[in-house]
């Protein structure tokens, strides 16, 4: 319970950034429909290459086209997220500094570090390829899959603002990080869910209420109705996934303040974002 309360106030310092400026929404919306779109630009190739069902094509007895479309898909899809991700980070860090930012200071900051965003995306794509082909060699593969993910997950946390705040290529923003964590939390650490957790919570609820409303649906015989439920529960998940992301990024920038400064800013305390990882 300790855990989820300090969640919940984690939750709410970032919520009280996103209420003073909540053009920052709009970061997210852009990242959503970009990755959207490249999902359904590589969806052709890569079902023919035989990726979706576990197979991919092979070429001289390698499966040449299906690696060079996973990498392809990771790569873009990626560079938007780390992207859009950098804006908001960006835009994020001016606020918690006591600026006002605007949507183009954040689009300006995430263009001048394209460079070495596109290059983090390259490393980001080699690790997810390298971890779905692990995972996809039975139950051990996909623990050691897990395990390493995780890892990876915690060893990068900061490098999106490291690449924005520091101006480092992508190899300097990873290690810097790892750096940064290890430094501030300690070298056995490991990652509190924090915000993602309530958003877990609030979506098994919406799920929840979304299965007693679609069954009474179901009993009125009524497909508008039907339809109706479906579509709100589409929009509140769409709603909650950009809050969520939105959060997410302000918090970690309030986490890199921490271990940078020693002083979170904005609205987070200090006590408060000491907690983000906790020591094993």
């Amino acid at each position: 319970m300790g855990k989820l309360e300090r969640s919940w106030e984690l939750v709410k310092a970032s919520w009280a950034v996103l209420q003073t400026d909540k053009e920052l929404i709009v970061f997210p919306v852009v990242s959503m429909i970009a990755v959207i779109t490249v999902m359904a630009t590589f969806a052709v190739p890569m079902f023919l290459a035989g990726m979706f069902d576990g197979g991919v094509a092979l070429i001289g007895g390698f499966p040449v086209v299906g690696l060079l479309l996973g990498f392809g898909f990771y790569t873009v899809q990626y560079t938007i997220i780390f992207y859009c991700n950098s804006a908001l980070v960006g835009a994020a860090m001016i606020r918690l500094k006591g600026g006002d930012p605007s949507i183009g200071d954040g689009f300006r900051i995430a263009n001048k570090h394209f460079t070495s965003i596109v290059g983090y995306a390259l490393i980001a794509a080699t690790v997810g390829l390298l971890l779905r082909n692990i995972a996809r060699r039975g139950f051990i593969g996909r623990i050691v899959a897990s395990l390493f993910g995780l890892g990876w997950n915690i060893a990068t946390f900061l490098a999106v603002p490291v690449l924005v705040v520091e101006g480092v290529g992508p190899i300097e923003a990873v290690k810097r990080s790892s750096q940064l964590l290890k430094k501030t939390w300690g070298e056995q650490i490991a990652g509190n869910l924090g915000i993602s957790a309530v958003f877990a919570i609030v979506f098994m609820l919406v799920v929840s209420l979304f299965g007693g409303a679609l069954a009474l649906a179901i009993m009125t015989q009524s497909a508008p109705l039907i339809v109706g439920v479906v579509a709100v529960f589409v929009l509140v998940a769409v709603l909650l996934s950009l809050i969520g992301s939105a959060l997410s990024a302000i918090y970690t920038a309030a986490v890199y303040r921490y271990a940078t400064e020693g002083d979170p800013g904005g609205m987070f305390d200090a006590q408060l974002v000491r907690s983000a990882f906790r020591v094993t």
